[in-house]
Formats: structure tokens, sequence, C-alpha cells
């Protein structure tokens, strides 16, 4: 392990049914978050034959906000505040939960009658301890809303807070850093400095990092203080991300919470019934059980 890399994690494959998988990188047995970032999920590419699309059935979340961000294809959100959006690749889905909200995930009518394929990744970010209970609300960025950089063979784009010189229009709740990259073979880029908690995650190609190559499915985590310079061995594509630490969280299933009383309390509430609903949606997930 050189000085500037504290820690690797690699995605472990997680099968949704049908076949359909993600590669979770976290939350991971030694490792809850890296900044705020305490959920990651790298989705698919899946390939859908006509007739068939992803439908994950609305089911609830606190105290964090999901942040969808597509490469391929389009899903349609819904949630108990009314929202409606088709998500589309380069756009940004950041829904706030705060103290509870419900949401569906489903392929748009168009996309399930042809086929098609979907990618991305599906992240999650805790909210600050005064955040957790606040109103949730849903924010909708399109990719031409997203600032976006073209240099020396590194083609950025800024989803949440600031870096490198630019700042995207979503509003965090914490210092946090998340930007797409595209890198040409032999392309260099800096990751980001002044978070105290910084990390990469390869989604295709390869990169070394002080002669360490990475390659699809790694995330490694940098030391604070660290330069660290990143060069594309092969077209890579990548995620960067991190910010500041909140503090110690505890998850359960899509719950998130400073407190542990607060998840055994929003168990409850969607066991009885008690989230809103989300309109036009009959089916729920059900809370899981104990095993």
């Amino acid at each position: 392990m050189s000085d500037s890399i504290i820690d690797v994690l690699q995605g472990r494959v997680r099968d949704l049914g049908d076949g359909d998988t993600v590669r979770r990188v976290l939350p991971i047995g030694h490792r809850l978050m890296v900044g705020p970032f305490i959920f990651f999920d790298h989705m698919g590419p899946w390939n859908f034959t006509p007739g068939r699309g992803t439908d994950v059935r609305p089911h609830p979340h606190i105290g964090l906000a999901t942040v969808t961000y597509l490469f391929d294809g389009a899903i349609d959100h819904r949630d108990s505040l009314g929202s409606v959006q088709t998500i589309r690749p380069g756009d940004l889905n950041w829904m706030t939960a705060g103290r509870g909200i419900a949401h569906s995930e489903r392929s748009p009518a168009d996309d399930r009658a042809h086929g098609a394929r979907v990618h991305g990744i599906q992240a999650w970010v805790a909210l600050p301890t005064d955040a957790e209970e606040c109103e949730p609300r849903f924010e909708h960025y399109p990719g031409s809303a997203l600032p976006q950089r073209d240099a020396d063979g590194a083609r950025i784009r800024v989803i949440a807070g600031s870096a490198y010189g630019l700042e995207s229009p979503a509003r965090v709740a914490s210092p946090t850093f998340y930007v797409e990259a595209k890198l040409d073979a032999g392309a260099r880029l800096s990751m980001p400095g002044g978070h105290p908690e910084r990390a990469l995650y390869v989604v295709s190609g390869a990169v070394d990092i002080d002669g360490r190559r990475f390659g699809e499915g790694d995330m490694p985590i940098f030391a604070a203080d660290a330069d660290v310079t990143l060069h594309a061995t092969s077209d890579a594509h990548l995620m960067l991300l991190g910010g500041a630490p909140l503090g110690t969280r505890k998850i359960w299933w899509n719950f998130v919470s400073s407190r542990a009383e607060r998840i055994e309390q929003a168990k409850a509430d969607w066991k009885a019934g008690r989230f809103d609903k989300v309109p036009c949606e009959t089916e729920f997930i059900p809370l899981p059980e104990p095993h």
C-alpha cells in the first residue's frame, strides 16, 4: 500500500432478482462511509429484452439522500411527494429523504416494450445530524445543467458539490464532491484536494496510481493530504467522490440515522403503513424479516 492509498475496496456482486445484478462497493464490513457517501451500487449494465425492465417497487428511506446517475437507458422515478421524473444519461436525480419518503424506480413503458440497456450508479449520502429529520424534497437536474470541462484528454462533469473550480447546482447538506471523469488512454488527472476523505471508483478501463493499477470495480481510498494523480493506461471511465466525514451512522435496509431508536421507529412506521404513499402505485416492498 502506498502512502497515498490507505484502503482498496472491491465491488461485490449482488443479485436483485431475475438475473439483474449490481456491484456493491459501500457499505462493506470494515468501512461504512467515504465522506458522506454511505452506499454505492454500480448498476448493470442490464440488457433487457422486449417486455422486460427494471421494477423497484415503492420502498422507504430516512436520513439520507439518494443520488441516481445513469450512463445508459432510462428510469421513471415516482415518490410520495408526487414527483414523477424520467432519469436519462447524464441527468442527476437527488432525492432527500429526511424524516421519511417512499419512491419507486421502473423502466419507462416505451423502453419496456422495445427492450433497453440500463447502466449507472445508485449512491446514497448520509445527512448531517441537524438535517436528518428535514422535510423530504426531490430535485432533478438535466445533464446540461451540470458543469463540465474537457481538456488534455480528460472530460469531467461535476455531479454534486465542488471540484476543479466548478460547482454543481445540486443542494448538498455537507461538504461533498462527486465527479464523473472520462479519460483517454495516456491522459492524467489529479484528484480534487481539500477534502478529508476521497475515493475513486473505476467503472471501466484502468488507471495507474503511484505504480499500482486499478481496474473495473476497484475503489481505492486516499489519504487526506496526499497529492494523487491518475494515469489512464486505457480509455477509462471513473467516478470521483468524497467530502467531510459526518460521524457515526447506523444503516439498516434503506434507513440511515445517527440513532438506533430512529431506525426502529422507521421499521415500525413502514410495517404499519404510516409512510406517505406513492401516487399511482399499488405495490410496495415489505419490511425485510429478520433471518
